[in-house]
């Protein structure tokens, strides 16, 4: 694990990618190994700027990051992609394409595109993009965007890693607002409108318009940041430089209110819970095939409430 710290603390591609593939692993020997190398690079992380970024299907969130993450590797940035990649209940793949939608950026010798398996639950989305976050920070990269699959419940877990989270639209207007939670809303730090270029500049524009108006009946974030709509073109590169400006903005407002640190704190104590979560669910199942098959018929017959049947499992595991 040390000569793999080394490699990674140099940059080092192969290792970089073979760390997050240990970090990913459910086999017990490899986690452990992969604790003891998140150790290691632990006091070398921490420097990176964190974005998360959503938006529905189709709304040209691929297309956005290889026009941002190539403006910023022009300017000798590193950047850093962890595209979250919905894994199927049935079988527990995913797809894993993420490089193929963005091929330019893929082949940057500055960039590193990953994505990233749920595993099925949001507690994967937390625990694996978090580990995977300080592997590439310790690295040297000096931008991590956290790509979601779309507006859902993911998003709620990627807006507690990251440092700023932006809202890719298009131009939809009313309607599409119509189709998005309040709760995403609440969420973004940033919005901004994709596509605001030849037919659809004017619809861009009615978009953007709404857009505000609705940010006006949301409770703010942060007492220290107003949300602003911008109107870009990510196919067309406009507009992608004020992107940057307000990312910047955003950070140096954060850091000199003190919340910057303040959030970043608060999400290394919630990561915490995630993790107990995940350890005491991964923990019950393992150790308690019998009683868990016995509890399922109960609840299936309608014997058992399924919180008596949680508690029950809680008391046996806890006793033990």
């Amino acid at each position: 694990m040390h000569e793999l710290t080394d490699k990674i603390l140099s940059g080092n591609r192969r290792a970089i990618a073979k760390a997050i593939t240990l970090i990913e692993s459910s086999r017990s020997d490899h986690q452990n190994s992969a604790q003891e190398l998140l150790t290691d690079l632990l006091p070398h992380s921490g420097n990176s700027m964190r974005l998360g970024l959503t938006g529905i299907p189709g709304v040209g969130k691929s297309t956005f990051i290889e026009a941002f993450g190539k403006f910023l590797t022009a300017q000798n940035m590193k950047v850093a992609v962890l595209a979250i990649d919905p894994s199927s209940k049935i079988t527990g793949g995913s797809i894993l394409g993420d490089k193929t939608r963005m091929e330019e950026l893929a082949r940057d010798a500055n960039a590193f595109i990953r994505p990233t398996p749920s595993k099925g639950t949001l507690g994967g989305i937390a625990r694996y993009t978090r580990e995977a976050m300080i592997v590439l920070e310790a690295a040297g990269y000096d931008l991590i965007i956290i790509e979601t699959v779309g507006v859902g419940q993911s998003e709620v877990a990627v807006a507690d890693l990251v440092d700023m989270f932006l809202l890719l639209l298009s131009p939809g207007g009313g309607d599409e607002l119509q189709g998005i939670k309040r709760g995403i809303m609440e969420l973004a730090d940033l919005v901004f409108i994709n596509k605001a270029d030849g037919d659809f500049k004017a619809a861009a524009q009615i978009a953007a318009s709404d857009v505000k108006n609705a940010l006006h009946l949301v409770k703010p974030k942060s007492e220290n940041w107003t949300v602003d709509t911008l109107e870009i073109s990510a196919l067309k590169n406009q507009g992608i430089q004020d992107v940057w400006q307000k990312v910047l903005e955003f950070k140096m407002t954060m850091i000199e209110s003190g919340e910057f640190n303040a959030r970043r704190n608060q999400q290394s104590i919630d990561s915490i819970w995630f993790d107990i979560s995940d350890l005491l669910i991964a923990n019950i199942k393992s150790k308690n095939e019998a009683d868990i098959s016995i509890l399922e018929q109960k609840v299936g017959k309608n014997e058992l409430t399924s919180r008596q049947a949680a508690e029950r499992l809680i008391d046996k595991l806890l006793k033990n």
